[in-house]
Order: C-alpha cells, then sequence, then structure tokens
C-alpha cells in the first residue's frame, strides 16, 4: 500500500510542476533545453545582483554550452528586448574568455569582430 501512495504522491508533484512550468512558459520567464531549466524574473539588474539571485534561486547564471542553449538564451533577449548577462568573464589574456570557475570556453558563438565589451557580441 505504501509503494502506491509514493506513485500517487509522485504523480500529483509532477502534474503540478508541470503546470507550473506551463504557465511560466506562458508569461515567457522559463524554457528548456536537454533538461536543463532556463528562468528569468525579468527585471534588469547589474551582473553582481544578477549572480546572487540565480544563486538564491539554487541556480546558476547562464553559460551556454551548444546552439541549443544558446537559443534558450536568446529567447529571453528576445523577449524582453533585451541583453543578458552570462556566466562568462576575459581571461588573464586579453580577448580571451573563459568561464567563471576559470575553465576554458568549450562553445562561443561571437559576432564577427566580437568580443568587444561594447554590447552586440
Amino acid at each position: 500500500v505504501a509503494h502506491n501512495e509514493k506513485e500517487d504522491t509522485i504523480h500529483q508533484l509532477e502534474h503540478r510542476v508541470s503546470r507550473l512550468e506551463g504557465v511560466l512558459r506562458l508569461e515567457k520567464m522559463i524554457t528548456t533545453s536537454g533538461g536543463k531549466i532556463f528562468a528569468t524574473n525579468g527585471k534588469k539588474a547589474d551582473f553582481h545582483t544578477t549572480l546572487e539571485k540565480c544563486q538564491e534561486a539554487g541556480g546558476s547564471i547562464a553559460t551556454p554550452r551548444n546552439p541549443s542553449e544558446n537559443d534558450a538564451i536568446l529567447h529571453f533577449v528576445k523577449s524582453y528586448n533585451s541583453y543578458a548577462y552570462l556566466g562568462i568573464k576575459e581571461s588573464l589574456i586579453p580577448s580571451k574568455f573563459q568561464f567563471l570557475d576559470g575553465t576554458k570556453l568549450s562553445y562561443t558563438n561571437w559576432h564577427s569582430k566580437e568580443p568587444s565589451g561594447k554590447g552586440e557580441e
């Protein structure tokens, strides 16, 4: 009997999560890619505040690791007509970039002659 109760509880929770994800998708506040959920609160903030808010939500700042994840982030850029901060920083070598933890980028999609640090990267 306990096994069925656990399955029922899991099914109810999955249903509730699915409904919540649906509402957030309609509000353009979440999108998914490769099993990852990308989310926004739609508010503008500086880089440091963005890092803090992502950590408070139990996540991390978005870092595209493939074209699909890049498209998920681009979804918010287009929906909110705004830029998005990424979990990428300039390395000690000028014009070379790395993940915030210092590891080398495995995927980039810069515009020609970018990044320049002037937007439009």
